[in-house]
């Protein structure tokens, strides 16, 4: 038996898959029959953008943006439109806080183009992709440079906030039951709403931690459990439970707006093609170029380092 530290990514595969699954089910009928569907395609590819960071080196800043490096909230300085930030800061300065926000508007451009074109395939990967961005930047670490604590002795926080403790509650604790998917009348306005309350949650995630690890019992804060053969240090559950206490039970509210803004964002895609028809789309077989593709992301992500922004 091997004694490890676990790797966590945003909000970790469990989250990112429970996400998109939950998404599903606030669709309308029109798109709920065909989404239903593929079902089992949208919760495994969600979390191909995180596979994805072991690959290509651009991945990463697709994932953050750091917004304390643009100065106070609301942050006038920073622009909101892409051409504007570029021409105030370079495209190479923007890419090094990470450009999540801008991002999310190219892969809603090419899902709501993929709908028009009812390309089936496109339409699977880009939903599964584009519901992955949008939960990162509903994490409040996600718009924060101390992004693990790094700055301040926390390190291993952005796990322990986006994977553990949803772990641990979700699935048990957790009511996902939260209505219906809504129309976007400003993506990136609303995009950008969620990113300053991320940005605004990330003091009060840190400090938190930080106050409860200095009076909790040092011998209780962490335990070991066995996972798939392997012995793994984790924040224990007895501290999880604190801090999601302290936190007001934070992480599972933005959990909810995850997957509220997956699928708001996906019918709002749908709706701006002109609502066509998903009856009798069926996914054609991957090709050789995709799934090679597939086995490619698997291999950099079990056998290679990540390239840029690091997590863990």
């Amino acid at each position: 038996m091997l004694l490890i530290s676990m790797n966590a990514w945003c909000w970790g595969f469990f989250g990112h898959r429970h996400i998109n699954y939950h998404a599903i089910f606030l669709l309308p009928p029109e798109m709920l029959i065909f989404f239903k569907q593929h079902a089992d395609f949208l919760t495994e590819h969600a979390v191909d953008p995180d596979k994805r960071r072991y690959a290509v080196t651009a991945e990463a800043p697709r994932h953050y943006i750091d917004m304390d490096r643009y100065g106070k909230a609301p942050y006038p300085d920073l622009p909101r439109k892409w051409n504007e930030a570029v021409g105030k800061f370079s495209e190479d300065s923007l890419n090094q806080h990470g450009i999540g926000p801008w991002w999310i508007q190219v892969m809603m451009a090419r899902l709501t183009n993929s709908f028009r074109a009812k390309e089936t395939s496109k339409i699977l990967r880009l939903s599964a992709e584009l519901g992955h961005y949008l939960a990162d930047l509903s994490c409040s670490l996600h718009a924060s440079s101390n992004h693990n604590g790094q700055h301040t002795g926390q390190h291993g926080i952005h796990g322990f906030w986006e994977s553990r403790i949803p772990e641990l509650l979700a699935e048990k604790n957790w009511d996902f039951f939260i209505g219906h998917a809504s129309y976007i009348n400003d993506p990136l306005a609303y995009i950008w709403d969620r990113v300053i309350e991320s940005a605004a949650a990330a003091d009060t995630v840190l400090r938190f931690e930080k106050m409860l690890s200095a009076k909790y019992p040092a011998d209780q804060k962490f335990s070991y459990e066995d996972r798939n053969g392997f012995v793994i240090r984790q924040y224990s559950s007895g501290y999880s439970q604190a801090y999601n206490t302290m936190l007001n039970n934070m992480i599972e509210r933005r959990m909810k707006l995850s997957i509220y803004a997956v699928a708001s964002f996906w019918y709002t895609a749908w709706a701006n093609a002109g609502q066509p028809s998903l009856k009798g789309l069926t996914a054609a077989s991957p090709d050789e170029a995709t799934l090679k593709e597939f086995t490619e992301l698997n291999l950099s992500w079990q056998n290679g380092n990540p390239k840029g922004k690091n997590c863990d």
